[in-house]
């Protein structure tokens, strides 16, 4: 296992968003539970330079975060600052400046400091071996047994919560059954879609090339487009082993699915590590919403480079009344900040509060990642919402027939045909 202190923090975080969505989860695994919502706090607290909220503005973060304000709220402020990377007083919270990287060191060492019981260390191992590539069930069983010292029920006790869970999903029955997650093409992207392409015919083959060919010029796409080159198997079958991200925008007309390769964001960063919380990804939306549909009269974005590059100096821009409407989820998350314009009501300016996000998302804008035809993808309204790859992914997950989780679980046994990187 690459045990970096930041690849156990994001596994801590992948499994807290799990265990969120369990009924008993929080209680079978209290350290990652405690420590990936602490850190995901500071997460959202936190900007790039030091900074002093109100309660009533944390509680705010906290209860979008899906925390309980009233009893959740005050134990894991008092995790933060038994560690001192925040300070309490009466009516509000300081806290040192973050960066993605700094808090999943600090999710690894909350972790580590909570006396995690064996299961919970199997569990970051195992989200650590399933995305490498699928691994048997019999492979993975005796390899947590022997490692974690866990008797055979206790395994096999263990695997089946952290299929129930989500810590991993599972193909196939029996011990020859496969282990993965939705990271697998992650790292070694390019080596494991040879796999895949290999395992398939000459028509599929080529529709898959088609659409490569069409991601790596455009950045990212319609749905619809990619689907009607792949066909709905097809496409149902690589989405669900993860070959494509899908990622959704919403807002007052609906919700657009558009999709991209699970590396695109990721030039020049740690895809399992640099962007754990999807905010970059949320503000390159925001942004090739505002270069390519928004009206001029209220506020379209004409130089992008320089725009981000004065948003990373710690300036402002605006005031423009798009910002109001377009940053939304960013300003929800502590992304962004917006103020209205006291002269102008209905025009906003913006400022932003985490310098490594805009540095990521200038480096996709800038780089053919996302070229400027491929900004065209997202609708003519407002970003309310997001939805990122992870989430569709399991959504179409439990979607799948029979017929289809069949044709995935080839998908992966193609994609262990290489043997491990």
């Amino acid at each position: 296992m690459r045990k970096t202190k930041e690849n156990v923090g994001a596994w801590i975080i992948h499994h807290g968003k799990k265990l969120a969505l369990d009924t008993h989860g929080a209680s079978e695994y209290p350290a990652i539970d405690q420590s990936a919502k602490a850190s995901t706090l500071l997460a959202k607290m936190g900007e790039t330079g030091n900074v002093t909220l109100k309660k009533d503005v944390v509680r705010a973060i906290a209860k979008s975060n899906g925390l309980n304000p009233k009893y959740e709220l005050d134990g894991l402020l008092d995790v933060l600052s038994k560690r001192r990377l925040v300070e309490l007083s009466e009516n509000e919270v300081s806290i040192l400046g973050v960066t993605t990287r700094g808090v999943l060191q600090h999710a690894a060492d909350m972790f580590d400091e909570s006396n995690p019981n064996p299961f919970e260390r199997a569990a970051i191992v195992l989200g650590e071996e399933a995305s490498i590539e699928p691994i048997r069930y019999s492979e993975v069983a005796s390899k947590i047994g022997d490692e974690h010292k866990l008797t055979s029920v206790e395994t096999e006790e263990f695997l089946d919560r952290a299929e129930q869970i989500g810590f991993v999903d599972v193909e196939g029955e029996g011990a020859d059954r496969l282990l993965f997650n939705g990271n697998l093409f992650k790292r070694d992207s390019v080596m494991k879609a040879a796999r895949v392409i290999d395992s398939l015919n000459t028509d599929e083959t080529n529709k898959v090339r088609e659409v490569a060919h069409l991601l790596e010029s455009h950045g990212c796409v319609r749905y619809g487009q990619v689907e009607g080159i792949l066909g709905e198997s097809l496409f149902e079958k690589l989405k669900a082993a993860g070959l494509y991200d899908v990622s959704i925008v919403g807002n007052e007309t609906g919700s657009h699915p558009y999709v991209t390769l699970p590396g695109a964001f990721h030039k020049f960063v740690n895809p399992l590590v640099d962007d754990v919380f999807d905010m970059a990804k949320a503000l390159v939306s925001a942004l090739m919403y505002g270069i390519q549909d928004r009206n001029y009269s209220v506020g379209k974005i004409f130089f992008p480079t320089i725009l981000i590059n004065k948003l990373i100096k710690g300036g402002e821009v605006g005031p423009a009344t798009a910002i109001g409407a377009d940053y939304r989820v960013l300003e929800i998350n502590r992304v962004v900040a917006i103020r209205r314009d006291i002269s102008y009501p209905d025009r906003f300016f913006l400022r932003l509060l985490k310098r490594e996000i805009g540095v990521l998302a200038l480096e996709v804008l800038t780089t053919g990642d996302a070229s400027a035809s491929s900004l065209r993808v997202l609708p003519g309204s407002p970003m309310s919402s997001y939805t990122g790859p992870e989430e569709s992914r399991v959504a179409v997950r439990k979607r799948q027939t029979q017929t289809s989780k069949t044709q995935t679980r080839d998908v992966l046994n193609a994609i262990r045909g290489g043997g491990r990187s």
